[in-house]
């Protein structure tokens, strides 16, 4: 199985303070990989260094097997990345239809087919079409922005902490969806702080502490190890 995103001692930050040191990680085609952690560990700082919205001290990354280090959102966009942050994600005085056309910014001609395969992905979109998207229910909101995302039919889909505020029926919901995202041929690598339900539908799993690799390994071994239970999955196994 190829290797589609690689990060060699990634160290990164904002201004002069670095959040993240010296991870190493990588993603094989067709995966999903979960990221966890406690608050503050870096989780979201990653996701971010990635797509290039922090400042990168150290390191490489390679997508694909190309350097994508320093290069701009617009180019990684272009090259098969697509990512979702975890909050303002939305046009809100956009609808819905409109939310879903801005994410083809760097598409040329006719979008029509793609807007139409998002639709048959969250056909909940599809009774909301000229609404707009701040007057959405905050689950409603989380799979347009998924949905915009993939617009661009993405190799790679970053998520970050996906299931944020969201109800258990909701966040069942959409957990289901990224599976069927993953299913259909995209590569998924997400943040996220709901570690078991997440973890349940990846391949593998990485551990962040203090900004760096903690733990690292098969999602179901993960969830079955008595120490990660304890100290990041809470109660129970």
């Amino acid at each position: 199985m190829a290797v589609m995103l690689r990060l060699e001692k990634i160290t990164a930050g904002f201004t002069d303070e670095n959040i993240i040191s010296d991870i190493s990680l990588y993603i094989d085609e067709g995966e999903v990989v979960t990221i966890i952690g406690p608050n503050g560990a870096g989780k979201s700082t990653l996701m971010k260094t990635i797509f290039g919205l922090t400042k990168l001290r150290g390191g490489k990354i390679y997508f694909e097997d190309q350097e994508i280090t320093g290069k701009k959102t617009d180019e990684l966009v272009r090259l098969g990345v697509a990512y979702v942050p975890q909050e303002r994600n939305i046009f809100a005085s956009l609808t819905v239809k409109e939310n879903l056309e801005m994410g083809a910014y760097v598409i040329k001609g006719k979008i029509a087919d793609k807007l139409e395969s998002i639709l048959e992905i969250f056909p909940m979109l599809r009774g909301r079409i000229g609404q707009r998207a701040g007057t959405m229910s905050g689950g409603e909101q989380k799979m347009l922005a998924i949905g915009r995302a993939m617009v661009v039919e993405p190799s790679l889909l970053l998520l970050d902490e996906p299931s944020a505020a969201l109800s258990p029926k909701i966040m069942d919901q959409l957990f289901a969806k990224i599976k069927e995202i993953n299913e259909l041929g995209t590569t998924i690598m997400m943040v996220e702080q709901n570690a078991r339900k997440a973890l349940a539908i990846s391949e593998r799993g990485y551990i962040l502490e203090m900004g760096r690799n903690r733990f690292e390994g098969p999602a179901r071994s993960l969830l079955d190890d008595a120490d990660v239970c304890r100290l990041y999955l809470g109660r129970g196994r």
